[in-house]
């Protein structure tokens, strides 16, 4: 494993209960970061920590990052207990059922772009003040390739990863003089439990998109991840990161 120096930094990793979010954690904190992780699984949650335990300090707190107060109170704790917040990976998304764009019911099209799209704003929103009185940050955002180049059977997840992408444009262009960095990763399908959420028609024509002819590995993931949340990224900002076996074709 090639080193990234996180040492002394403070992280905060939504979606980090599990998956790509765990792999996240893990990596900063073999990095030398203290983590912090938010989830709304606090079974999970209470497991990671205990997994993590032996790596370094890493702390958990149950969220909801649709809901802004509570998102708000988790920015709070977060502060409270590693003093600041040096690094945010949003992270917590969902997929969304597997159906034509037609067939959705707004309530299923609405959730799959709050937790999404809405979550990674709203998490921004709340530290995002912190880093710029502190004249440093690192923000990632986990989007999607689906977010370049639109799956079907997937509009939602589709769409919400495209406006991350747009947010982190956004984002980065605001923050560039402020000594906040923000970029996004666009990664192929890793195989994790978000799988459960759709149908095995749907794993397969990702799998037949991705030209290495298998899934991403969590770990490369984090270790794209650390890079673009270390002081070794530097000058790049509102970024668009492809880890997608040679799918993406811009």
């Amino acid at each position: 494993m090639n080193k990234i120096d996180l040492g002394g930094r403070k992280a905060v990793v939504t979606g980090g209960a599990r998956g790509i979010g765990l792999a996240i954690a893990e990596r900063f904190m073999t990095s030398g970061a203290e983590v912090s992780l938010w989830d709304m699984d606090t079974a999970a949650l209470d497991a990671a920590v205990k997994r993590l335990a032996p790596i370094g300090k890493a702390h958990m707190t149950t969220v909801d990052v649709t809901d802004a107060k509570a998102v708000t109170a988790a920015a709070n704790a977060a502060i409270g207990q590693m003093g600041r917040v040096d690094i945010l990976v949003n992270n917590a998304g969902i997929a969304g059922a597997s159906k034509m764009t037609w067939e959705y019911t707004p309530e299923e099209w609405r959730k799959v772009i709050d937790i999404d799209l809405n979550g990674p704003f709203l998490c921004s929103r709340a530290i995002v003040p912190g880093m710029i009185a502190q004249k440093y940050g690192r923000i990632v955002n986990t989007a999607s390739i689906a977010g370049k180049e639109g799956n079907p059977n997937a509009a939602a997840y589709s769409a919400a990863k495209a406006g991350l992408i747009g947010l982190t444009k956004s984002l980065g262009k605001e923050l560039a003089q402020a000594g906040v960095l923000v970029n996004c990763i666009t990664p192929a399908a890793a195989k994790t439990e978000i799988f459960n959420q759709i149908s095995e028609q749907h794993i397969q024509y990702m799998l037949s998109k991705i030209p290495m002819a298998r899934f991403v590995e969590v770990n490369e993931i984090a270790a794209l991840v650390a890079w673009l949340a270390s002081e070794d990224c530097s000058f790049t900002t509102g970024g668009v990161f492809d880890i997608s076996g040679g799918r993406a074709v811009y």
